[in-house]
């Protein structure tokens, strides 16, 4: 049989069970020599820099320690990082990358709930559901006589802002329903944009178009408060902007004054700062529903994170391609 490659895991210790549940944990043994009850939070513990000394695969997640010239050097035997999470942009360095270290993540698995919240929030904002359920709550009857204008579902224009990982699985999502969908996205053009069967258009020409609008850019310099108060003002009357990407893509201080215009309506799972001042008024206006950063993985989707890697070590130690492999080309303009 032949010798199982030594591994190592790299996140917050209490992850570990939940991400790698009995299962999961006898596969990844089944072609890795990793010990659950060796996690390094960080990368000085002599325990630690020993097992790096002859690792040959990190197996990270969410609290991983930075990977910079000293952690890699402490690990000249690395040679693959198997990220049981989304962006690995928060402890991969240029090194890296220099050293030739192959880079996988679960992103592609974390996009699937969070494309499942927007979906759902998508289709609940068509309904008008917050303010509805809001008046019914307040009035103790129903708030309207069974006629509600522009309210509804039925060719719906929503605008896809991004077309990431979520962005795309979001598309897939929104397929089967009576939406009229479309996309901005600078790195798409016509042809590709056709493949995944919408419009595209320029994001100024999105915003004014469309019902609801919803952000799955990545934060970058360049999409700091990609939606600023001129963007904001570009937006129909009524329309409903869902922000489940990075708080920082929205000018939070120009999105509170539309809101309190009653102009816009909003469904936040993201804010800058994160999580928001206890007097921001964000908790208090009606217009804003606001939830704690709940899109990705949590409780039991955590495990598809870990399934992933899992699969991908499996490739790995079978002389296979990483199927979710990160391009370093492209990291400044993911996720």
């Amino acid at each position: 049989m032949t010798e199982r490659p030594r591994a190592l895991f790299a996140m917050t210790a209490r992850n570990v069970p939940a991400v790698f549940p009995p299962e999961l944990l006898e596969r990844l043994q089944a072609c890795v020599d990793i010990d659950p009850a060796l996690v390094a939070e960080d990368f000085t513990g002599p325990r630690v820099r020993e097992a790096l000394a002859r690792t040959e695969i990190l197996v990270t997640g969410w609290g991983c320690p930075r990977l910079d010239r000293a952690a890699l050097d402490a690990a000249p035997r690395l040679r693959a990082v198997l990220h049981a999470a989304g962006s690995v942009k928060g402890f991969t360095t240029p090194e890296v990358w220099r050293r030739g270290i192959a880079v996988s993540s679960a992103a592609e698995a974390n996009a699937l709930p969070v494309a499942e919240y927007t979906l759902a929030m998508i289709l609940l904002a068509g309904k008008d559901v917050f303010a509805l359920r809001d008046e019914t709550r307040a009035r103790r009857a129903f708030p309207y006589d069974g006629v509600l204008p522009g309210v509804g579902n039925h060719g719906r224009r929503v605008g896809i802002v991004g077309a990431s990982r979520v962005g795309r699985r979001l598309i897939e999502l929104l397929r089967p329903h009576d939406l009229d969908v479309t996309l901005a996205d600078p790195y798409v053009d016509a042809v590709e944009a056709a493949r995944l069967g919408v419009r595209l258009l320029p994001l100024d020409d999105l915003l004014r178009a469309c019902d609801i609008v919803s952000l799955h850019a990545p934060q970058t310099a360049e999409t700091r408060h990609l939606i600023d108060a001129r963007r904001l003002g570009l937006m129909r009357d009524g329309a409903v902007l869902i922000n489940t990407a990075r708080g920082a893509l929205v000018d939070h201080e120009a999105l509170i004054a539309h809101l309190r215009s009653a102009r816009l309506s909003a469904v936040l799972d993201v804010t800058d700062p994160e999580p928001l001042p206890a007097g921001s008024p964000l908790f208090d206006l009606p217009n804003a529903f606001v939830t704690p950063h709940l899109a990705g993985s949590l409780g039991n989707e955590v495990a598809r994170l870990g399934r992933a890697m899992v699969e991908e070590a499996e490739r790995l130690t079978s002389g296979e391609a990483l199927r979710h492999a990160i391009d370093e080309t492209v990291l400044d303009r993911t996720a």
